[in-house]
């Protein structure tokens, strides 16, 4: 179950990365141990979001966007 909500925040947090036109946190170099801690970080704090259902089905339905929602905790 952990490994899964794992799995799935990184989803989440790829796709929002993507539709922002940003970069996922860490990922520059994930060898650097601090973009390791980076991309660690941002992983938990989307697995630690609530709101996991609301985001997917943003994601489905925007291929863009602007700005993530007020509940993201990463951007």
């Amino acid at each position: 179950m952990f490994l899964r909500k794992i799995d799935e925040s990184c989803t989440l947090m790829t796709g929002m990365a993507e539709r922002l036109g940003t970069h996922v946190p860490g990922t520059e170099a994930v060898t650097s141990t601090a973009n390791a801690y980076a991309l660690r970080s941002a992983v938990l704090r989307c697995a630690a979001c609530k709101q996991h259902d609301a985001c997917q089905s943003l994601q489905d339905e925007n291929p863009r966007l602007e700005a993530a929602p007020d509940y993201c905790r990463n951007w």
